[in-house]
């Protein structure tokens, strides 16, 4: 889950796992790992040879609104991404491009400057202006709102119209970060008009939305689906399909069903029990591609046994990753080094990335050295609280990894399964966290940048479980969002990733690609997690 306000966006997925037997097209990278098992990358999927008239698309919940500033999940983003637009826009490629604001100037450390795209329409009628930028933006910092984003804008002074088509936004101090936020639903432009004429009943099904993008949203049927409908006044590039539509599957097995049978075209975030049937079904084609996320072990508090660093080390020495990979994520994933994907570090200067991971704690499994680090913190026998639950065997099988891997080195693990439900209260609610020591947590980035990843261990910060807090830590953390060159924020990153690592403060396990299945109707769709905030149905075309 991104590093914002709550609630928290990607809780633990539920996610198990089967063989990957896929074939892909537009290969970037092909994968190994320890046990021998091997996955490819795709950059795109074929470009489609002709529009179509609709699409099916399965999505494992139905969202419980569609108001920008509380989309803060897959569900939401998935579909808003096609609907409503920001300032800037994340790339296919999880790059950055100028979105409802054809230009970004900075002539300050304290201040962005957006030239607003003229001729834009919403939905609903009416050109887009600077004052609608103003006030979607300015919605944020309402605290009677409670925007999920409002993290975005904690070092924002003012948002400001200063033109007849230009928004200025001053800082209260520098933010590396914040034109990064701006492709998010942070930076989501809609009709200040219809919200107001809509009052609490905007985004739900009796209300609706009125943004700029290439779909419109159609008809909502609460507990069953969502339609997106072509819309022909869009200022860019005209959607390839007349119409998408969203399908409420909640069951993994049903979702496969249907996906084979062709009741559905397609869908992300494919389970991993699915990837054989998928990709040996003969109907459609498995993809996996660039993703920004991380499966990692969340400490919720750094007392008792877990209060010597060496314990942590231990448990992570003897977590057994490869075994992880091979039978939670079945070979589609590698073993990770550090909480920030490797992907986040994208278009940063070799040496800096590569000064990043020089020295960091191995992630092949040492049993000797482990079993070493408990006996020198004195902790054999002691006792370890592990949260599992049935909310996917991805959980509950690292878990008992974690199990597992303590036992073997001396340490009393004793597995706490949780309701589905209140598992994901874990993320949200320190007295769900006070019963268990660690968690099994998928993660992923909204911006690609690895900063992202070690500002969450700043003191009191959301997400920051355990509690961990060093003022030096917290300056650095500060140092880096306001450092605007690349090169030397990705040192600074660096100087954070080494803290991190060595303090423990989460035991990475592995990074997982963004997986895609495409029906033999369709294609187009991008391989990697920019369908969060990019417009992706709308490349969405014919396969034959």
């Amino acid at each position: 889950m991104p590093e914002i306000s709550p609630p928290p966006a990607a809780l633990a997925a539920a996610l198990t796992v089967a063989a990957l037997m896929g074939t892909a097209c537009g290969e970037v990278a092909t994968r190994d790992n320890a046990g021998g098992t091997g996955y490819t990358l795709s950059a795109s999927t074929p470009v489609p040879k002709g529009d179509i008239d609709s699409f099916s698309w399965s999505i494992y919940a139905e969202p419980p609104t569609l108001d920008y500033i509380y989309a803060f999940d897959y569900p939401q983003n998935m579909i808003l991404s096609n609907v409503c637009e920001s300032l800037m826009r994340w790339t296919p490629q999880l790059g950055l491009e100028p979105g409802l604001a054809s230009e970004v100037k900075q002539p300050n450390p304290r201040t962005y400057v957006y030239r607003i795209r003229p001729g834009v329409r919403f939905h609903g009628g009416g050109e887009l202006t600077a004052d609608d930028a103003v006030h979607s933006l300015r919605r944020h910092l309402d605290p009677g709102l409670g925007s999920y984003w409002a993290k975005s804008f904690e070092r924002v002074a003012s948002i400001d119209k200063t033109g007849p088509m230009e928004v200025t936004v001053r800082l209260k101090r520098p933010d590396s970060q914040f034109n990064q936020w701006m492709a998010t639903s942070a930076g989501t432009i809609v009709n200040p008009g219809t919200i107001k004429a809509m009052g609490k009943e905007y985004g739900n099904p009796d209300g609706g939305v009125d943004c700029t993008g290439p779909y419109r949203l159609g008809v909502w049927r609460k507990g069953e689906s969502i339609e997106l409908d072509r819309f022909d006044g869009y200022w860019g590039r005209r959607a390839r399909s007349g119409k998408a539509v969203f399908r409420f599957i909640t069951d993994p097995a049903a979702r496969t069903n249907a996906m084979l049978t062709g009741e559905i075209d397609g869908g992300y975030l494919i389970g991993p029990d699915s990837y054989a049937s998928l990709s040996s079904g003969g109907k459609g084609t498995l993809h996996f591609g660039k993703s920004l996320t991380t499966i990692n072990l969340a400490f919720t508090n750094l007392k008792g046994t877990l209060s010597d660093v060496r314990v942590r080390r231990a448990l992570s020495l003897a977590l057994d990753r490869d075994g992880f990979i091979k039978t939670g994520l079945q070979g589609v994933g590698s073993p990770a080094a550090a909480p920030a994907p490797r992907e986040a570090w994208q278009g940063l200067p070799k040496a800096a990335v590569d000064d990043a991971y020089t020295g960091l704690p191995p992630v092949r499994r040492d049993l000797a050295g482990a079993k070493e680090l408990i006996r020198q913190a004195g902790a054999t026998g002691k006792k370890i609280t592990v949260a599992t639950s049935p909310i996917g065997s991805d959980v509950s099988l690292l878990a008992t990894a974690v199990q597992a891997a303590g036992t073997e080195i001396g340490l009393d693990v004793e597995l706490k399964s949780i309701a589905p439900d209140a598992y994901t209260a874990l993320f949200s609610d320190p007295k769900a966290r006070a019963a268990v020591d660690l968690f099994p947590s998928t993660y992923y980035l909204s911006i690609t940048d690895p900063l992202a990843s070690y500002s969450i261990f700043r003191s009191g910060a959301f997400e920051n479980y355990a509690g961990y807090s060093d003022p030096a830590y917290d300056s650095l953390v500060d140092q880096a969002i306001a450092e605007y060159d690349p090169a030397k924020r990705a040192a600074l990153t660096a100087r954070l990733q080494k803290a991190e690592t060595d303090q423990v403060l989460w035991i990475p396990v592995a990074e997982w690609p963004t997986s895609l299945f495409l029906g033999t109707r369709i294609t187009g769709a991008p391989t990697s997690i920019s369908y969060m905030y990019y417009p992706w149905a709308a490349d969405v075309g014919a396969a034959g």
